[in-house]
């Protein structure tokens, strides 16, 4: 029964993405700017209260690199049921996060039109990952990258005060 629920929470999870997307972009036609702006601002909401609950019973990272690793697999898991494929870092404030099939494209990327829609369905993810780490202490900018249907990277910079 278990296996079910969580087969039923990501359907659901995923039909919530996609109408939330939907909802903002029907919403927002005259503006190709703020859709976008929007749900990324969602995202980053959700990942700032995600990461409180997450990490109550953790100890502080001791380092950027180890909470980087921290959003790849337990943050990461939380939300995907799934860890990120791949990290990189150049070591001097930039991650990026290898997605081989991201889940919100894996519907999508089917036809070559959607390659043009395709950053909408990733704006809520670039938030909800901006967002966990704002509330542990990073500030940063989060972009993502398609280039070939449903892989993504996401790019992280983090400002150096």
């Amino acid at each position: 029964m278990s296996s079910n629920r969580g087969m039923v929470d990501e359907v659901l999870f995923e039909f919530l993405h996609a109408e939330l997307v939907s909802y903002i972009l029907d919403n927002s036609k005259e503006s190709k700017k703020g859709d976008v702006t929007s749900l990324e601002y969602i995202g980053f909401s959700s990942g700032y209260r995600m990461i409180e609950r997450l990490t109550k019973e953790w100890p502080r990272f001791k380092d950027e690199l180890e909470t980087m690793k921290f959003i790849c697999t337990d943050f990461w898991s939380s939300i995907y049921k799934k860890q990120i494929d791949n990290l990189r870092t150049n070591h001097q404030g930039v991650y990026v996060l290898h997605e081989n099939s991201f889940r919100f494209l894996t519907r999508i990327s089917a036809s070559r039109q959607y390659l043009e829609a395709a950053p909408k369905f990733v704006a809520f993810t670039c938030g909800l990952i901006r967002g966990a780490l704002a509330n542990l202490g990073l500030d940063c900018t989060v972009t993502a990258e398609i280039q070939q249907m449903p892989a993504c990277k996401f790019h992280i910079q983090v400002q150096k005060n």
